[in-house]
């Protein structure tokens, strides 16, 4: 039994619910990327169904409230029959809601490329697959970094809502510690800490990519 008057004892507590946190935020970052990939590359598509369809997945996610989409997830997809779990519902919404963001920030690298390059790999044979995976997306990626770094660190952050849908992450543990001892100071102090740790750690894991990246690009 941890002893929750002493800060250890609430640290033990806290990061009972950190592990979840960590799982939502990389479970989500996963579902993120290549939703972000997905959409960016299908705006930027020849055919119109495709770039329809990126359109108003980019526009539906960034256009409404995250804590709405857990919600509607959580608790009115169980009426049409499909019911997720609160792990399952935090990944996928929170991933959806930064990809659409993410989508963005892909067709905005790809579109700053210069239409030259392009011209010039098709008129050497190449295939516009081979144009895109070999030539194009190497070039922009890291021009996509920056952003993605600070998507991470607002993915990390919005897992707070996932304590709304009865998941015990970090801040739900907090409210439980808060309700148990009143010292709330101490108790959100802890938290704010936690968050602040990991939200360093992602930046910096960031910044060392984008580091070794413009080396690779520079050799």
């Amino acid at each position: 039994m941890n002893d929750l008057s002493s800060p250890l004892g609430m640290l033990a507590v806290l990061l009972d619910g950190l592990w979840v946190t960590l799982a939502v935020t990389l479970g989500g970052a996963l579902v993120a990327a290549v939703s972000a990939f997905a959409a960016g590359l299908a705006r930027l598509s020849r055919g119109w169904p495709l770039r329809a369809l990126a359109l108003v997945y980019v526009d539906l996610f960034r256009g409404t409230s995250a804590l709405v989409q857990l919600f509607w997830v959580f608790f009115a997809l169980p009426l049409l029959g499909v019911a997720l779990s609160p792990l399952t519902t935090g990944i996928l919404v929170l991933g959806l809601n930064i990809g659409a963001y993410g989508a963005e920030v892909v067709r905005g690298a790809l579109q700053a490329l210069p239409a030259g390059q392009r011209e010039a790999a098709l008129s050497l044979g190449f295939s516009d697959r081979q144009t895109l995976w070999r030539i194009l997306l190497p070039q922009a990626l890291p021009a996509m970094l920056p952003s993605f770094g600070n998507l991470l660190i607002e993915l990390l952050k919005s897992t707070a809502l996932i304590s709304l849908i009865t998941l015990a992450d970090l801040t739900f543990q907090g409210q439980v510690l808060r309700a148990a001892t009143l010292r709330s100071g101490e108790v959100f102090g802890l938290v704010l800490v936690l968050y602040f740790i990991f939200a360093q750690l992602l930046a910096s894991g960031m910044r060392l990519l984008e580091q070794r990246l413009g080396r690779y690009r520079s050799n």
